[in-house]
């Protein structure tokens, strides 16, 4: 048997990238997008938010095979247990599981990070950072520590041994552990390591604007993990990619129809009330149509968005916050649509060719062939001449 750990991207049909490898971005192909990134174009441009990843793949005797892991977003680092965001969240088709969320609906407040995983391995995660939270921080008043964690899940049964119980409690610490500021890893890594979009190996993805409101600069993120969408309905920057690039699927038996699933979270430094970090989840979906998913009866797409800007730490008496007025939000409406659309392309163009298991085989987007459909359409953006 043959076990491997990482926390970088892999493919089963290549060598194993080292974690420095930076894998290809959507930009770096002429992929148009609208709007300004952040500097590392990533839901880390947003002050505090650390993201990490553990990577397991292992084969198994009799074809088995184990493709999967754990990504933690972590609102605002190692003191993310102990010091709350305002959050909302938003179910666009509920064939999906996200834990802790009634407690976001009831609270307005998500107290600790964001983890996802894959569909039969929520439980795993869900006790792991419970013992990763009593392992790290005090008791309260109490003398226990009352959690709720948030759990989020995509299946990434057709390349992972999914009822092999595969990721442990550890590995979620393990995420946790990892987690850090500075660029994210993308496409086969962490929760993302088995999962496909349109037909196309994808995984995790990510994205950032820039956006200045009132004489004031704020930053939105986002990261999705991406395992949902019909391949001959794939849409990039407006050109019907998978009407040309559907028909060279190399393999029969990779799933086809908009059945999947998608977590999206999305990050902001924008001073932003609950309900108003509702309304941003609720704009996620209209990148989803973009890409042209219409979120099938099977399909799990859940989002939730918070905001770093107020220190909610309960305590008794009251408190104040400061927000935007609705009237100044359809920037960070626009931001949300922006990153979404572009994180899910990075997920896609990160994503590496995987042999899974019981042999399946699903290739990555062949990013030659997406720049030819793209220049097709005039929608390619040439590298500028020296």
């Amino acid at each position: 048997m043959r076990y491997l750990i990482v926390a970088a991207a892999f493919s089963a049909m290549a060598p194993l990238a080292s974690a420095e490898e930076a894998a290809p971005r959507a930009r770096d192909l002429g992929v148009p997008f609208a709007g300004a990134p952040g500097p590392l174009n990533a839901i880390t441009d947003v002050p505090g938010v650390t993201v990490g990843h553990r990577t397991i793949v292992k084969d198994l005797k009799g074809g088995k095979a184990v493709r999967t892991g754990v990504t933690a977003i972590l609102p605002r680092g190692e003191i993310s247990g102990q010091n709350p965001v305002f959050a909302g969240v938003f179910a666009l088709n509920g064939n999906g599981e996200m834990t802790g969320s009634h407690w976001v609906e009831e609270s307005g407040t998500l107290e600790g990070p964001v983890m996802l995983t894959n569909t039969h391995s929520v439980g795993a995660v869900h006790e792991g950072v419970i013992r990763w939270r009593v392992a790290a921080d005090e008791a309260d008043e109490s003398g226990y520590w009352w959690s709720l964690p948030l759990v989020a899940e995509t299946w990434d049964g057709h390349l992972n041994d999914i009822n092999g119980f595969h990721v442990r409690p550890e590995d979620a610490a393990k995420a946790l552990e990892a987690a850090k500021s500075g660029p994210v890893a993308e496409g086969n890594v962490g929760g993302g390591t088995g999962m496909m979009c349109h037909g196309f190996k994808c995984g995790i993805g990510t994205a950032s604007r820039r956006m200045s409101i009132a004489d004031k600069d704020y930053t939105l993120g986002v990261l999705v993990q991406a395992n949902y969408g019909a391949q001959s309905l794939l849409t990039i920057a407006g050109a019907p990619v998978g009407k040309h690039l559907g028909d060279k699927k190399p393999e029969a038996d990779a799933p086809e129809g908009d059945t999947g699933s998608i977590i999206v979270v999305i990050a902001t430094d924008a001073p932003l009330l609950p309900h108003q970090l509702k309304r941003l989840a609720r704009r996620a979906p209209l990148a989803l149509g973009r890409m042209g998913s219409f979120a099938g009866n099977g399909s799990g797409d859940i989002f939730i968005a918070f905001s770093t800007a107020e220190r909610s730490k309960a305590s008794p008496g009251v408190a104040s916050a400061s927000y935007l007025v609705n009237d100044a939000l359809d920037r960070v409406f626009l931001s949300v649509v922006e990153a979404t659309e572009e994180a899910i392309v990075n997920a896609l163009v990160a994503a590496r060719d995987m042999k899974g298991d019981q042999g399946h085989v699903v290739k990555a987007i062949d990013h030659d062939a997406l720049r030819d459909v793209l220049k097709k359409y005039n929608r390619l953006i040439e590298p500028a001449s020296e």
